[in-house]
């Protein structure tokens, strides 16, 4: 079964963040600047949350609130379950489907080292049935 390590292996452990007293239209430049849908909230390296484009769009835009007098503080969603490098795709993506979440932080220990999304599980499945289609093949092909 495919890991979350596997996961960084291909896309690396580049963790985007801002502290929390960062306004929420300095995080969006950011996010779109990097053509990232989320961005890690922390504080001395100490993990707070994350703020997604949803956690935008409820917390600030259908609230009236304004983006460049609020802060990240203020929307961040913190409450989010935490996965491991050793946790399968599976496992991640069955989370995300009972939280209706798209977005995990991945700890060892305490210390917050990466993110997965659930495009990067799909990208991940999609390579692995590539891979198994491929090994039939060269079965198949091996026997004739």
């Amino acid at each position: 079964m495919k890991k979350v390590s596997d996961i960084f292996s291909h896309k690396g452990r580049k963790v985007t963040s801002v502290s929390p007293d960062t306004t929420v239209l300095d995080a969006l430049k950011i996010m779109a600047d990097q053509n990232i849908g989320s961005i890690m909230v922390t504080d001395n390296d100490k993990y707070l949350g994350i703020v997604t484009e949803r956690d935008y769009s409820r917390k600030v835009i259908l609230k009236g609130k304004s983006s460049t007098d609020t802060k990240v503080s203020e929307i961040l969603s913190e409450e989010l379950p935490r996965v491991t490098p050793s946790d399968t795709v599976e496992y991640c993506m069955q989370l995300m489907s009972d939280k209706n979440i798209r977005y995990l932080p991945v700890f060892e220990d305490e210390r917050l080292i990466g993110i997965v999304s659930i495009n990067d599980l799909v990208r991940e499945t999609i390579l692995t049935q590539q891979e198994t289609i491929s090994q039939l093949k060269d079965y198949l092909h091996a026997s004739m």
